[in-house]
């Protein structure tokens, strides 16, 4: 544009102040369209909180293998076996009665308990027979049997030892044995041999210690 006077001059101006505006106002329009655009991601952040990853639920949560339990009651039983181990060198002989049946008592019990038992009247709860048995065989079965009966509360059994006909020279090998056996068990009361009908000279009666019934 050619200036000619001054009427120009001041148009020319206009014209580059209105261009430096224009120019302003697009930078500003630009400045709050990203700050706006800035702000509505924060404001979705801000709405939305803390993000975690959500677990898998395809995946299978394996157990960790647990140590095989430690048998306790097992080994408190064994160690009461051990203790309440019977010896074949015990000689029980002074103890019993001197009857013909050699019955038998714990100190402090009287001797109409071995009456009522000859009677039959405790009623005989298990059996155990020993015929057939080695002596070491028929003393751990007896240790065995007199433990669990008196568990249960069991208070009479019998336990048929045999008369010894089958044995070597017709002598009954456990027949003193388990008296001897019997003597040693702190769970024994009494015994008597059994009634004919029961048994006779083959088998005992005997009585246990009242027990907590399991």
């Amino acid at each position: 544009m050619k200036i000619t006077s001054l009427q120009d001059l001041k148009k020319i101006q206009k014209t580059i102040a209105d261009a430096a505006a224009l120019k302003a106002a697009q930078q500003a329009a630009e400045l709050e369209a990203q700050r706006r655009k800035a702000a509505q991601k924060n404001l979705f952040v801000n709405a939305a909180g803390a993000v975690h990853r959500i677990p898998d639920k395809r995946k299978a949560l394996l157990k960790k293998e647990q140590p095989p339990p430690i048998a306790i009651q097992l080994q408190l039983d064994e160690q009461a076996v051990l203790v309440e181990a019977i010896s074949d060198g015990f000689d029980a002989s002074s103890l019993l009665e001197t009857d013909d049946s050699l019955s038998y008592r714990r100190p402090g019990i009287g001797i109409d308990v071995l009456q009522r038992l000859r009677k039959g009247e405790w009623s005989i709860q298990r059996q155990l027979d020993l015929h057939g048995l080695r002596s070491d065989a028929a003393r751990d079965a007896l240790s065995g049997f007199i433990r669990e009966a008196h568990k249960h509360g069991i208070r009479c059994v019998r336990v048929v030892h045999g008369k010894g006909l089958s044995s070597p020279g017709k002598t009954p090998v456990l027949k003193g044995k388990v008296r001897n056996w019997l003597v040693q068990k702190n769970e024994v009361l009494a015994f008597v041999q059994a009634r004919p009908m029961e048994g006779g000279a083959g088998a005992l009666l005997v009585l246990l210690q009242p027990g907590q019934h399991l």
